[in-house]
Parts: C-alpha cells; structure tokens; sequence
C-alpha cells in the first residue's frame, strides 16, 4: 500500500514538473510563406475552385486576418520586409534581386543582397535560445555573405531566388553549399516540408524552434507532383495550391502527435498578390483591384491566418490593417525576445490577435512603394495614391505563357474609400480635398524620412 502511494506521489510530481516545463516554455514559431498566392485563394477567403482545408482549419483555431498587408508588391523586398520588420526602402531592397549573370533591371545579378546588419526574426529568436532553420525560396542575396546561415539561421534547405531564373543550372542548397542541380520542381513542397519535420524531430528536446517556410510556388513555373496532378477545380494552379494545403496538414499533424501545436504559432501568408498575366496559372486577387506589381490592394493585400491555440482564442476575426512587418514585433512580444536595435516600422499587434483593444492602431499611417519611391498610402479606410502607373492586362496568358496588356499605364491622383469602394474605382479626390491632402503630405513626409535615414542593400564592397 505504501509502495503503490509512492507511486502516485511520484506520479503527481512528474506531472506537474512537466506541466510547469510547459507552462514556462516560449511558443515555437512557424511563418509559411507561399510565393505570388492572391487574396482569393484559400477557401476561408472565397475560393470556390480551390480546397484548402487544413490552411482553413489554422483560421478557425486562431485568427483570419482580411486585411492583412505585405509590405512590396514584389518578392524580394516582401520577404526583407517580413523579416526585418522595416519597409523595404528603410533596408535598401526595394527591387527583385537576381542572380549572377541574370542582372535583369541593374539588378547587380549575384552581387547584392540583404545586408548583414540588418536583424531578421531568426537573429533576435536564436538569441533567445531559439533553434533556428529555413526550407524554400530565399531571394536575399545568392551568394555566401547574404544567405539565410549569414542571417540568423541554423540551417537552410532550399532554392536561393525564383523558380523561373536560371533554370537550367537552378540550385538546391544545403546550409551554404550546392547539393543539386535542376531539380524535380513537383517534389520542392513536398521536400521542405518534410526538411521542416525533420529538423523538428532532431533539435534539441526542450529547446524552442523557429522555422521560416517559403515555399518556392505558385510562383510560375508552376508544378504539382503526380499525386495532385488533375486533382483540384482550379487547373493546375489549384493543384498546388492544395499541394501545398496537405503539407500543411502533414506539419500540423506532426506537431500535434508530438504535443507541440497548442504552444506553437504558425502564420500563413503570401509574399505579394498574384501574377495575373499568366492566366491559369496564376491565382485570384478575388473582389481587389491589381495583383503582383501594383500599389493597387490586390498587389498588397494577401489571405492571412494565424494560429496559436495557448495564445489566440479560435475564430478570431480580425479586419483592422496589419501587415507583414507587423510579424517581427508581435513575435517578439509573445516570446519575450528583445526587438531589434535597428529602426523598424512594424507595430507589436499581439493585442488585437487575443481580443484586447489597440485603438492607436485605427490612426495608423501604411504606404506603398515601388523601388524607392513612395506612391501610395492609407489610414483606416481612406487610401490616397499618387500619379503612377500600373499593368493592364488584355488577355491573360494560357499554360505558363504571359498575357498581352500594357504596361505602365498612367493612373491619375486618387482617394479612396476602401469602405465603400474595394475595387478602387471610385475616384473621391475632389469630394475630400481635405483628407486629401492631408494623406499627400503624410506621403511626403515620409518619403523624405525614409530618404534621410534608409539603410543600404548589402553588396561585396560594403559588408563588414
């Protein structure tokens, strides 16, 4: 009798050892980031030919976001905006960066990247104890000194720029070494999700981890594996895009067979709006204007869930303006890492996921960029655009070829009430001169902020 006493004392105290081991343990954090994915394409945002129901089941468990901002139209300075928290004319990377021998728009092709100086989410998690990896696109520099190992990241599986450069010599790398050439496109999803479970079954038992998946699609070349081929209402696109859903449910299951998902926080976005010239295989902005290389909101708004089952209660709606370089601060925030010393832009939002008010948030001033020029931006539902251009396409392209449009065609000053007015057709410059030009003068000043105190682009001539 005494031993069996024993036994269930003993029992009780492992119990709550372990209980307080978790209580105690900061949340893992996973950001899956699908490349030129449009607003409309999940189910939870309105697709009717898509099926996505394990990126859906994230929403319900936390929160969906609608109005969810990247901070570029375009890859590259997205994906420098999601990691440093700072727009991307703050940090220097205000155009797609390209790789040796392909330096399309003077991009310097191979030479630049994201400069080392600046402090990505992986760097402020590694330096709270955090295991750090990343598997898919990276797009910040190809060459060693701006690689994802030079950033803050333990390790690195995947492809270092877009699917469509360079493909007959495109690489896969392994932390910073090249381990394949020209590989089976149709496997990628599968393979960085699997390299995303892997390294969580062989870190370290009780240390945290933060993973970066970027998956290399649907950016065009588009691919699904044999599996997926024919599978979806939604041609061949649609077929990637539920690729991409299972691997998402093959991650999640994994955490919750290893009783991690509750403590985790998973984001899933995408980097910028669809690329619409090419038609079937690309995705849908949905009810928005524009897509990929707009300052229109279908070029910067894109589907948004995020869930943390210990953290954010489920079916959290939240259609207040968040962005992309909102993630780092809020991050921080909920794992008591230290922000950056470098200036950012972003708002910590942990708040507004749980419930709690953040009215400061309704005053919140966001622009829109293309290179390093400010052409747009909003406050609450009011968006103000000045004289730009942008792309009209004709006839979308069929099977992987572009469409016929033109280019750069001019668009007049404009406001907008988003409220009213989603598709960004309604022009109300003259019947709200004032808001108007209070919107204008805020985009100047800020213009001229980012001027004076932006950050320069890594190159081999000013790293450290």
């Amino acid at each position: 009798m005494k031993f069996f006493k024993y036994l269930i004392a003993l029992f009780i105290v492992i119990s709550c050892d372990s209980a307080s081991k978790k209580a105690t343990q900061p949340p893992n954090v996973i950001i899956i980031f699908t490349d030129d994915q449009g607003y409309g394409d999940l189910g939870s945002f309105g697709s009717m030919d898509i099926k996505t129901p394990n990126v859906d089941a994230l929403g319900a468990d936390g929160a969906t976001l609608t109005d969810f901002l990247v901070a570029s139209s375009t890859c590259s300075p997205s994906r420098a905006a999601l990691l440093t928290g700072a727009y991307p004319i703050r940090t220097g990377v205000v155009g797609v960066l390209w790789p040796e021998g392909h330096g399309f728009g003077g991009a310097n092709g191979g030479k630049v990247g994201l400069h080392p100086n600046e402090v990505t989410t992986a760097e402020v998690l590694k330096a709270n104890g955090y295991a750090t990896a990343m598997a898919g696109k990276w797009h910040l520099g190809s060459k060693a000194p701006f690689l994802p190992t030079y950033q803050g990241f333990d390790t690195y599986f995947g492809i270092p720029y877009s699917n469509d450069m360079n493909r007959d010599e495109l690489p896969i790398l392994m932390d910073e070494k090249v381990v394949e050439i020209k590989p089976d496109q149709s496997l990628l999803t599968e393979r960085y999700t699997d390299f995303a479970i892997d390294f969580i079954k062989n870190k370290q038992e009780d240390q945290p981890f933060f993973i970066y998946l970027a998956h290399t699609m649907p950016h065009i070349p588009i691919f699904a594996s044999e599996k997926f081929k024919g599978t979806s209402k939604g041609s061949v696109y649609g077929d990637v895009i539920e690729e991409i859903d299972h691997n998402v449910g093959r991650l999640v299951s994994f955490l919750k067979e290893k009783d991690l998902y509750d403590n985790t926080i998973i984001i899933y976005t995408s980097d910028n709006g669809p690329w619409l010239s090419f038609g079937n295989h690309a995705g849908s902005s949905g009810s928005l204007r524009g897509g990929k290389f707009d300052v229109f909101e279908g070029g910067f708004r894109v589907p948004c869930v995020i869930s943390w089952p210990e953290g954010i209660a489920p079916n959290t709606k939240v259609d207040q303006l968040v962005s992309a370089i909102d993630l780092l601060p809020t991050i921080c925030a909920a794992t008591g890492s230290d922000l950056p010393e470098n200036k950012i832009d972003g708002q910590n939002v942990l708040d507004l996921l749980q419930g709690k008010p953040q009215p400061e948030l309704a005053e919140r001033l966001f622009y829109y960029h293309k290179s390093k020029t400010l052409y747009g931006i909003r406050q609450g539902n009011w968006k103000y655009l000045a004289p730009s251009t942008f792309n009209y396409i004709q006839k979308p392209g069929e099977d992987g070829k572009g469409g016929i449009g033109k280019w750069s065609v001019d668009h007049e000053e404009s406001l907008y009430d988003l409220n009213t007015d989603l598709r960004e057709l309604d022009n109300r410059l003259e019947d709200f001169p004032e808001k108007a030009a209070f919107l204008k003068e805020k985009l100047a000043e800020f213009q001229l902020e980012l001027d004076k105190n932006s950050r320069p682009i890594g190159t081999m001539d000013n790293i450290n």
